[in-house]
């Protein structure tokens, strides 16, 4: 099969690795839409690599044993590994399992981690099946696209009497914008970059400011008549963002954070009663109907949020425009 390398800074190709096998649990799944996410950093910085993407959507293309999948099911693959067994995975939150397992020790040395390839290998009870009325690439968005603040949302219970602020409008911002208007939450923004700015207005964000204006605290407390805001979520990971967010917040509300940046306010969090939310991903054991439903509501959204599609043999083309930010969601076909 093929599958995406990096061999230098900004330098990549496709290279034939071997296909993954079904063995045990663990499925072959043929890759038909593999969003792109952070990978792109690794791009810039020519850090050599074929361990890439931890996004997908497609097809059951081999399984050893009946289990969860068949062959031919169309599912979404959920990123990471977990072991199964811990009492972690076992409630569906296999995102923070210390004891995850790999392909490479459990099928073979050299194969099926990556989904910037044409087939991945992966446990069935790690795959969500796909209903029939959803596209492959819309489903596709329920990994790193809409999850992260899908769980965000959910934990904050957010609704249409909160004010919501995002930090951030790349491509887990943007999702984020999403979550919050398909709950009718009113949605302020911070985000520096044109196009990201302008892409989430047409999403639903009434009000972008950007993080570089030093008034932007005085902004977002007129825009809330001097409360500030219910509740935020920071996907910058920008270092001071989620400093900002406990500073905006209001008395007793909440602040997420699925970006990984600097440190919060000890003081301030704690003289405002906030509730603090640490979140990666989201349990797909207890919330993939909520999530297929969130899916099906948010089409238009989506088809909006990905602006861009190419087939794996320009990922170059694909990362160089994900480094100019003239973007949102970018979906790779390895397929072509």
């Amino acid at each position: 099969m093929k599958a995406v390398v990096i061999t230098g800074a900004q330098q990549c190709e496709l290279a034939d690795k071997p296909q993954p096998i079904a063995k045990d649990e663990w499925v072959v799944v043929e890759i038909e839409a593999a969003p792109m996410c952070t990978e792109v950093q690794l791009y810039r910085k020519g850090e050599h690599t074929d361990w890439l993407g931890h996004e997908a959507a497609g097809r059951v293309a081999e399984v050893a044993r009946p289990g969860k999948v068949k062959v031919g099911d169309r599912v979404v693959v959920m990123p990471h590994f977990g072991c199964g067994r811990c009492e972690l995975c076992l409630s569906g939150e296999h995102i923070h399992c210390r004891q995850g397992l790999s392909p490479r020790g459990s099928v073979g040395p050299t194969v099926g981690i990556a989904t910037y390839a044409q087939f991945c290998s992966k446990q069935d009870w790690l795959l969500v099946p796909v209903p029939e009325d959803i596209s492959i690439e819309h489903a596709s968005m329920a990994c790193c696209g809409l999850g992260p603040t899908f769980n965000a949302m959910q934990r904050m219970n957010v609704t249409a009497t909160d004010t919501v602020l995002i930090s951030g409008l790349g491509a887990v911002g943007l999702g984020g914008v999403i979550n919050a208007v398909l709950r009718g939450a009113r949605v302020i923004a911070l985000e520096g970059h044109p196009y990201r700015a302008e892409l989430g207005r047409s999403l639903g964000v009434e009000r972008v400011i950007d993080p570089a204006d030093p008034d932007k605290l005085k902004i977002i407390q007129d825009l809330t008549g001097g409360r500030g805001v219910d509740k935020s979520v920071e996907t910058s990971s920008a270092e001071t963002a989620a400093g900002f967010l406990v500073q905006a917040a209001r008395p007793m509300g909440q602040v997420a954070s699925v970006g990984w940046g600097g440190p919060m306010l000890a003081r301030e969090l704690v003289g405002k009663g906030l509730t603090v939310h640490g979140v990666w991903h989201w349990n797909h054991f207890r919330d993939t109907p909520a999530m297929m439903q969130t899916i099906r509501r948010s089409r238009a959204l989506l088809d909006k949020f990905i602006t861009h599609r190419f087939p794996m043999s320009q990922v170059r083309d694909a990362w160089e425009l994900q480094m100019t930010g003239q973007c949102g969601k970018v979906i790779l076909d390895p397929r072509q």
